[in-house]
């Protein structure tokens, strides 16, 4: 079993890719069980962000896995796997392994050392828990992953003070609107994760007022009463827009909340000379693509994101971040190396368990006159033999193993003794974590 990572991301799609491979929290349990259900797929781990889409998965095979991921991901999106291929990145064994890490310290998003991945990478993980499609390959890969994200950010500065999405999309609307946001009147549609980080941001780049409208009014109400900010009705949207500077959506909506019938009349009650600038942090979008154009109207989405990233964290910092990631993959492949031995080992010490019961059977026939405490004497002393023969072996071999290179020893094992090691399937699998996040 290896792992293989499979994913798209602003590096590779843009925005109208992203929107149609994007996975929406209520369907990724039935993804989830799409894909280990699949032929050469044991488990499974989806992360479907703003900026990314990506499946961790546990395969028996890379081709196999890789088409059968493909498929899935197709099927889902509606885009053939012809196209869809140009688009996906594709990371397997060692360089799946690294890939996460990279991904979980920040260094693969589009804000260099932004934190939200972490939270992110958190809720792909239970959900593949409470889904049941994660085994122990996936759990161990995930719990480190989050473990080295915390890591990171803890013994480095990569995160330059709290960087993310919000952030730099705000620092491309201060260009549009003379440099600085202070006092000037926002709202944030959504309450949901980004919408909360995007109100959180706003309040600390002190604009204002600032207003939040959700279709669910009580999650607006929490988090207005939170940040001093004021809730609105969502169907008041058409008047508040007309009052505001700048509006930052991020909805989980499947349609386009900001149409182009919507805005046409809210600038054409603004006037002149009074843009409004929206980032589009949604996706799918949130704002209707035919409304790009249109007179007065600013819109920043992933896509101008990517193209318009800032200054990276310093050099240092993100050397201190790939040394730290260098150091904890090798660890996991250690980790993967020993583990795959473990049931090698397992079945030569039942292998060596059931010869002695077979020749206490042997010898017990042979002595009917044994009492009960001499035929236990017996019966441990040959067990005590067989485990110490075994051993230094066992303890070499597990340490050997750990080592590059070390997957022959296992397969050496299995011929030496003609063992038979069946593979272990994502419902066999119990978590044995080194270290939790």
């Amino acid at each position: 079993m290896n792992l293989l990572s499979i994913g798209a991301s602003y590096r590779t799609a843009d925005v109208s890719v992203l929107e149609r491979l994007v996975i929406p929290e209520a369907q990724v349990p039935e993804i989830l069980q799409k894909l280990v259900t699949q032929p050469y797929v044991s488990e499974a781990v989806v992360v479907s962000t703003c900026n990314r889409v990506e499946v961790y998965a546990a395969v028996n095979g890379f081709h196999g896995g890789l088409g059968d991921i493909c498929n899935v991901l197709s099927q889902h999106s509606g885009i053939p796997a012809n196209e869809l291929a140009g688009h996906l990145y594709v990371h397997y064994g060692e360089a799946a392994v690294q890939h996460s890490f990279r991904v979980s310290s920040g260094l693969d998003s589009m804000v260099v050392g932004e934190a939200q991945i972490l939270g992110q990478l958190r809720d792909a993980y239970h959900s593949a828990t409470e889904s049941d499609s994660a085994g122990r390959l996936l759990h161990e890969l995930m719990q480190q992953a989050l473990r080295v994200g915390k890591r990171a950010h803890a013994e480095t500065g990569i995160d330059r003070a709290g960087q993310s999405v919000v952030t730099a999309a705000l620092e491309m609307a201060a260009d549009h609107l003379g440099g600085d946001l202070t006092g000037r009147p926002a709202l944030v549609i959504g309450a949901g994760a980004m919408g909360s980080l995007s109100v959180a941001t706003l309040t600390r780049t002190g604009v204002g007022p600032l207003r939040i409208t959700n279709r669910s009014a009580d999650r607006a109400d929490r988090l207005a009463e939170a940040y001093g900010a004021v809730a609105v009705p969502i169907d008041s949207l058409a008047t508040v827009l007309t009052e505001v500077d700048i509006v930052v959506s991020a909805t989980a909506s499947t349609t386009p909340v900001l149409t182009r019938e919507l805005l046409s009349t809210v600038l054409d009650s603004r006037g002149a000379g009074n843009p409004l600038v929206v980032l589009d942090l949604a996706v799918p979008r949130d704002v209707a693509p035919d409304a790009a154009g249109l007179p007065g109207l600013i819109v920043i989405d992933i896509d101008g994101l990517a193209a318009g990233r800032r200054a990276a964290p310093a050099a240092a910092e993100t050397a201190a971040v790939e040394q730290i990631v260098t150091s904890e993959v090798d660890n996991f492949l250690g980790w993967m190396r020993g583990a795959e031995i473990a049931p090698t080992v397992a079945a030569l010490r039942t292998r060596a368990e059931e010869v002695v019961s077979a020749e206490m059977r042997k010898l017990l026939g042979r002595r009917p006159e044994f009492t009960e405490e001499q035929r236990a004497d017996v019966s441990r002393t040959l067990h005590r033999v067989v485990q110490q023969i075994l051993h230094s072996p066992t303890v070499r071999v597990r340490q050997l193993a750990a080592e590059p290179g070390g997957d022959q020893y296992a397969a050496l094992l299995r011929e030496l003794f003609d063992l038979d090691v069946p593979l272990a399937t994502h419902a066999d699998a119990v978590p044995e974590i080194g270290g939790k996040a």
